[in-house]
């Protein structure tokens, strides 16, 4: 029988040369739920998404997924496990010279056999899954923001894969794209059995959908739970971001010396 976490992350530890970016990270993504990473910017949420993708090893600390270590697998253990996991990078990332049939295709022409016509049907039936079939010729400059970020789920789905990973899905969407893509994400784990990591600062629409919430500051998990724990949060950096409040832990204002200072400062000719 399965585990019942599909990803573990223990004691995690990351540093890029002597600049620490994780420090001591304990999470647990269970099997066919969706969990958001969510956290401002720099705070190590990308960093750990590339750690599970195998993109990094960790400098101390354990990944586990399907209850392999990650870091005690060889080329070609990594490469097998990465044909598990689909990857919907932020922006979309679509091949920009192949039409939007053969960006879906290209996955299942590096990694199967299977025969064109089988790819086909495939492929319209992943394009049918994000409402696309029908711009299947259509070139990614021909696409919308939100159509482009609908192919390139098509395409991270392509594998079936046990584990998808979101890198600021919601990026740059207008509101009606944003919720059909988080509708989509939900949609798609559920029907796929998949268990779904979002890395995103879209706080409103991800907890709609997701089923758990990791919150990161400075490379540390600093709160955890439901969507409405989350909401409910009494720390005030977590509160703050949630309710998108401009003063708080984190100052509108830069650090700088006091306001008549500077003023007086100016007035004698000192910058």
């Amino acid at each position: 029988m399965p585990a019942e976490n599909l990803v573990e992350i223990g004691d995690l530890n990351f540093a890029y040369a002597n600049r620490p970016i994780l420090k001591g990270i304990n999470m647990r993504f269970p099997r066919g739920k969706v969990v958001a990473i969510m956290g401002l910017s720099g705070c190590g949420k990308t960093t750990t998404l590339r750690l599970i993708g195998g993109a990094l090893k960790a400098t101390t600390g354990s990944v586990r997924v399907a209850g392999r270590e990650l870091r005690e697998l060889d080329a070609d253990g990594l490469y097998e496990m990465r044909r598990k996991m689909g990857m919907l990078f932020q922006f979309g990332a679509l091949f920009t010279d192949l039409s939007v049939y053969e960006n879906v295709a290209f996955q299942m022409r590096e990694h199967t056999d299977l025969p064109e016509s089988m790819i086909r049907d495939l492929v319209m039936m992943k394009l049918h899954a994000v409402g696309l079939r029908g711009a299947h010729r259509m070139m990614p400059s021909e696409l919308s923001g939100g159509m482009a970020r609908r192919v390139a789920l098509a395409r991270a789905i392509a594998l079936d894969p046990m584990l998808m990973m979101y890198d600021e899905p919601f990026a740059g969407l207008d509101p009606i794209s944003l919720s059909v893509i988080g509708n989509l994400i939900r949609h798609l784990n559920d029907a796929l059995g998949a268990t779904s990591i979002v890395v995103t600062h879209d706080i409103q629409e991800s907890l709609k959908i997701v089923d758990y919430v990791y919150f990161m500051a400075d490379g540390v998990v600093v709160a955890e739970g439901t969507a409405e724990e989350i909401k409910a949060s009494p720390l005030p950096f977590v509160h703050q971001f949630v309710w998108g409040e401009i003063d708080g832990p984190v100052s509108f204002h830069y650090p700088s010396p006091p306001y008549p200072k500077d003023l007086l400062l100016e007035s004698r000719g000192r910058p």
